[in-house]
């Protein structure tokens, strides 16, 4: 029988326009748990296999990027191959640190970007991505 928190994540993923499989829950709810939080594909696939969750790292990989096409996840890619999945979508920028290899939120209160150049004709922004790359300092 389904809890209530699983009938609230059932009801997202209908909602976004996915089936609420075994699988997408089971993910779901690990993503979705604790609050707003930034993970990659190998750091979900470890939580959920020490949650005693069955999934392959491919399965994980699909779930994220299904979950990222219906808008219940932004994807944060740098370095090429370097991705992050961040589960607030809201307009915010991010630091990098380096030493944890993790993103931290920066909000966007008083924050300007200024000196864009001209857009290509018949573009608009649809969102600008800063990340912000931290080291420890020297002492």
């Amino acid at each position: 029988m389904m809890d209530l928190q699983d009938k609230e994540l059932a009801e997202r993923l209908r909602l976004a326009g996915l089936r609420p499989t075994r699988q997408r829950l089971s993910l779901a709810a690990i993503l979705f748990g604790p609050g707003d939080r930034h993970v990659s594909a190998e750091t979900l696939h470890q939580e959920a296999l020490a949650a005693k969750i069955d999934v392959s790292l491919a399965t994980v990989y699909n779930t994220l990027n299904q979950f990222k096409a219906a808008g219940l996840l932004r994807e944060v890619a740098f370095e090429g191959d370097r991705t992050f999945f961040d589960t607030n979508t809201s307009n915010h920028f991010h630091y990098y640190l380096e030493e944890t290899d993790s993103l931290v939120d920066i909000g966007t209160d008083g924050l300007e970007v200024k000196g864009l150049p001209p857009l290509p004709p018949g573009t608009e922004i649809d969102r600008i991505d800063i990340i912000v790359r931290l080291r420890k300092a020297p002492k």
